[in-house]
């Protein structure tokens, strides 16, 4: 196999070296570990070695970064390669028998060392330190205790041992009474092992068990002292290590990632005054306002318990039997129904903190606030045929899309923007700020951006990390305080208690992942798996023995606003009572202004999920409770899901309260998705480059090379494996086939350009992969060579223009090379939605 394009072919218009790592993430999607090298000069493994080892990949500079990582990606590669053939076989392999008589004598174990340190690494981002991350994992060293670079293990050069470090000497064979004798119960090497085995699976979490974590930092950009004294804001430029997991609410921890559902988007702070956990979603708002009904939700959308069907869906009788008996629901089933429930990728999802909360300032004073999120590529979905597929093709879409992305240097960001106001502004609202099923429009309060986070490094450890992370909404510094969102108050309890059935007992805060940064001195002791060995005889307070230490510490640590309740409150309102405000049993106002800010499109969608969800809905009248519940929100919306479904429009359901006749905001664009499309960059998008035999190399290795130092992700899809000849007499490697890599994993796709093209509409899959393409009105870049295959697929090339069609590039053969730009501008707007058809036209 050669590179792509011959170096002595090349004209003086090739394009630059690569320069955005995110293109060398390719260990995906079914395809095989060898890789089209950027147009860069070859070097040693040694002087990519040195690369590798060096700081480029943490760089500040993108471009910098992604060329490092790059270089540290093929080295890696080709170093991992050289590791495994240094042991091309298990030469003790015939020590484990008797042979010949002779009592088996083990071996010590064969070992190689790398020439690279990368090809042993789990990741190469481990060398993105922060004060939590420290330094990776020293060869050969298990340091176990302090930070968590005490807690890598590295095992180069080191015999097996036991937990309890008594080295192994056989790790074959089980202790026996005679070759052929019984197991002996002495065994503890045996017993240590499979007991540990045994018990490596601990109860999953009973919402967000499936999820995905990275670490990172975040930066304050706005000074914000005046508002809050809390430590990651204490000054502009302050950087805070954090953790972040992304997960689905729904599914079970092996369910897939691209279902229909709510998405946790959660932020563990590790900062100077102690850790703080913004536990939030990808949505605004919540299903029920009051902790009680929580575990009735929950219930209700998780797979029915006579025959545990459906996993990881909604679409079934008890939820929307549920739903349809809650209206304060209707508004979060808006947006569970919009596209905002299937996101292309956790990097382009929004986050919100849902609850209001406080920011308290040195002085006490208290504001109120909601936390958003906003991704800077943009907020973009999936088409939910595509998500389906997905589902089949890559169960991992998701968790594969953001390690490959942080592993290839094009690092996910978001923008942290805030909305404060005052107790006085938010009473003379329609609607109470404590009811979780209600927004603040940023029409009312705009966003405020006062800070920005960075994923820059993927964990070690899955389930050292990712899994055994414990958040907890209670989890506040200094300068965050909590309100009496009844809803919040209930999460405050049920986290804690979540985590310590999970991770086993109080001491879950000394698992590595969820250890401070801040030092810990109370007077907790003991309890399961605690690990701290504390000195002294004192554990109490106050006391003398010790010095009075640990001390309180008065002003300084974390102390909660100070409330009175109005006059009216206190003149009207028993002490003790169950119950909710006036203004929470107003359960349609919003889910309206939710509808009426969606494009045409969006609405089409929004129509479409109800019409799946419903129809495998299979009792009767839940369907028809659910459409009296949306004659609440829009008259043509229900009327349409009440003929999809093939009934009667029924009459709407009762309401608590009329709906606010003249609310302060009758229409918010911002709550569109398509309101953030983003930076124009197209950082970690998969492009589909099509080859077959007679391609064009030039025009081929021209798109890729640009593609790839946009920042997106090439990959040559072919009918098979290995390469194909190029018109100049070239060889390009196929990396993945039709078969192993369908349509629905890519963002955008390039026919190909050549008199062979045409070939590849004899090929169903081919013409299947662009069918689909087009169906999910992805970008398509069309040669006139490949008009035949394009024709097969039903691609309608009349079509193509700004007006018409921005996502359809149809240009002649000799346009190709120079089309990279184009192809680049119509990849950013994510999809040509103009193009979509009910039903598909293709």
């Amino acid at each position: 196999m050669t590179d792509r394009k011959d170096p002595a072919k090349s004209s003086s218009k090739d394009p630059a070296p690569a320069e955005k790592g995110a293109g060398s993430a390719k260990q995906s999607m079914g395809g095989p570990s060898a890789k089209p090298r950027a147009a860069r000069p070859k070097r040693s493994l040694l002087e990519r070695a040195a690369t590798a080892l060096g700081s480029g990949t943490s760089s500040d500079d993108a471009g910098v970064r992604n060329l490092a990582a790059a270089d540290r990606l093929d080295a890696k590669v080709d170093a991992t390669e050289a590791l495994v053939a240094a042991i091309p076989e298990n030469v003790n392999k015939p020590a484990e028998y008797a042979l010949r008589g002779k009592v088996p004598q083990p071996p010590q174990g064969a070992t190689a060392k790398p020439e690279n340190i990368d090809a042993t690494a789990s990741t190469i981002t481990e060398s993105n330190e922060s004060e939590k991350n420290g330094a990776k994992a020293a060869p050969g060293e298990n340091l176990n205790q302090g930070p968590l670079q005490k807690h890598r293990a590295d095992s180069l050069g080191r015999a097996l041992t036991t937990n309890q470090g008594v080295p192994v000497g056989d790790n074959q064979n089980s202790l026996r009474a005679g070759l052929r004798g019984p197991t002996l119960l002495e065994d503890f090497i045996l017993r240590e092992k499979i007991t540990h085995f045994d018990h490596e699976r601990i109860p999953e979490r009973v919402v967000h068990a499936r999820g995905s974590g990275a670490h990172g930092y975040f930066e304050c950009t706005e000074d914000i002292t005046a508002l809050t004294k809390a430590a990651p804001f204490a000054k502009v430029g302050k950087r805070t290590p954090v953790f972040v997991r992304f997960s689905t609410v729904a599914g079970e921890r092996g369910s897939a990632d691209t279902v229909r559902d709510t998405r946790g988007f959660a932020v563990k702070f590790y900062t100077d005054e102690g850790n703080w956990d913004l536990v939030g979603n990808n949505m605004p708002i919540f299903f029920i306002q009051d902790p009680m009904k929580f575990p009735d939700v929950v219930h209700a959308v998780k797979p029915e318990p006579h025959h545990q069907m459906p996993q990881a869906s909604s679409a079934h009788d008890t939820f929307w039997d549920f739903i349809s008996l809650m209206p304060e629901s209707t508004h979060h089933i808006m947006w569970q129904m919009s596209d905002r429930a299937i996101p292309r990728s956790f990097r382009t999802m929004q986050g919100f903190g849902v609850h209001t909360f406080r920011l308290v300032n040195e002085a006490g004073q208290a504001t109120l606030v909601k936390f958003h999120w906003t991704p800077v590529l943009g907020t973009h979905s999936l088409d939910w045929d595509e998500a389906v597929k997905i589902a089949g093709a890559d169960p991992d879409f998701h968790r594969r899309d953001l390690w490959e992305a942080i592993e290839g240097g094009a690092f996910p960001e978001y923008l942290l923007q805030i909305q404060t106001f005052t107790e006085e502004e938010a009473e003379k609202w329609s609607f109470d700020v404590l009811d979780p099923t209600k927004i603040v429009p940023e029409e009312l309060v705009p966003l405020r951006t006062v800070g920005r986070l960075v994923l820059n490094r993927n964990p070690d450890n899955f389930f050292a990390e990712t899994e055994q992370v414990a958040f907890c909404t209670q989890h506040v510094v200094p300068g965050i305080d909590f309100t009496n969102d009844p809803l919040l108050q209930g999460r405050n309890f049920s986290y804690l208690d979540t985590q310590l059935s999970r991770l086993g007992g109080p001491n879950f805060h000394e698992i590595p992942i969820n250890t401070p940064v801040a030092q810990i001195h109370n007077n907790q002791r003991d309890g399961f798996h605690r690990q701290t060995i504390n000195r002294g005889r004192v554990n109490y307070e106050p006391n003398s023995l010790a010095g009075g230490c640990p001390f309180q510490a008065g002003a300084r640590g974390f102390a909660s606003v100070a409330e009175r309740l109005l006059a009216q409150q206190a003149s009207t309102e028993p002490t003790k009572l169950r119950g909710k405000p006036e203004k929470f049993a107003d359960h349609y106002t919003q889910a309206r202004l939710f509808w009426a800010s969606q494009t045409p499109i969006e609405r089409e969608h929004i129509a479409r999920a109800f019409r799946f969800e419903l129809t495998r809905v299979q009792t009767q009248a839940i369907r028809e409770r659910v459409v009296r519940m949306i004659r609440n929100v829009d008259e043509a919306l229900a009327a349409r899901v009440a003929a999809d479904l093939g009934m009667p429009l029924p009459e709407p359901l009762p309401v608590a309260v009329p709906p606010v006749k003249n609310p302060e905001v009758a229409v918010s664009p911002p709550l569109s998705l398509l309101a953030r499309p983003g930076d124009g960059r197209i950082l970690g998008r998969r492009i589909a480059l099509l080859v077959a035999d007679g391609v064009s190399g030039a025009a081929a290795g021209a798109l890729y090379d640009a593609l790839l130092t946009a920042g997106a992700v090439p990959r040559y899809v072919g009918e098979r494996l290995g390469v194909v000849r190029t018109a100049e007499g070239d060889e390009l490697p196929v990396e993945v086939t039709f078969e192993t890599a369908p349509s629905v994993l890519f963002d955008a796709a390039a026919l190909p350009t050549g008199a062979n093209a045409a070939a590849l509409a004899r090929d169903g899959l081919a013409v299947e992969f662009v069918q689909l393409q087009y169906r999910h009105c992805k970008p398509l870049l069309v040669p006139a060579s490949a008009a035949q295959l394009a024709a097969a697929a039903g691609v309608k090339a009349a079509a193509a223009g700004a007006d018409n069609d921005p996502g359809l590039l149809v240009l002649p053969d000799d346009a190709v090379a120079e089309a990279a730009p184009a192809f680049i501008k119509a990849i950013a707007i994510h999809r040509a939605w103009q193009r979509q058809t009910e039903p598909p036209a293709v």
